[in-house]
């Protein structure tokens, strides 16, 4: 039985979710939901709120593998760097955990999720509640894409 760890980084919101891969081929879903930072803190506090937060959950879970978004953004720079802050602490607690660590582009999270690279976030959340069989959609939303990417890890690895 694997366990997966996916992380949807951001510097106010980080979505996690843990998923393990039964022998049967089974996905469940074992943990989730989002670290969340004060936007009055300071951007360095803020990100050390992300990296306890993470060990935390690291500790209480111990998965085998660990999951990331890679980083999109199109318009909005100042976003972009912030959550690339937010990816670049997420990434070292994870190598200081001893994690193997993959990386997932936001559309092959969609393609192997929803089957198609640019699914919308509905289809997406759907997808995720009914390969996790759970009775809702879960909430809220970073914490959806933090088990597609979950999803993602475990679905691809399998045939690695």
């Amino acid at each position: 039985m694997t366990l997966a760890l996916g992380i949807d980084p951001g510097t106010a919101t980080t979505g996690y979710g843990l998923v393990r891969l039964m022998p049967d081929g089974e996905l469940v879903a074992v943990d989730y939901g989002v670290i969340l930072t004060p936007k009055e803190a300071t951007p360095s506090a803020r990100l050390e709120m992300l990296y306890d937060d993470l060990n935390k959950i690291l500790k209480k879970h111990k998965p085998e593998s660990a999951a990331v978004e890679k980083l999109f953004f199109s318009r909005n720079v100042t976003t972009g760097i912030a959550v690339g802050q937010a990816r670049g602490v997420v990434l070292l607690a994870l190598q200081k955990a001893g994690m193997d660590i993959y990386e997932y582009s936001p559309n092959e999270v969609k393609q192997a999720v929803a089957g198609y690279g640019f699914a919308e976030k509905r289809q997406m959340q759907e997808m995720v509640r009914t390969l996790l069989q759970l009775e809702k959609i879960p909430k809220p939303d970073d914490a959806a894409d933090a088990l597609a990417v979950a999803i993602t890890h475990l679905n691809t690895a399998r045939y690695e």
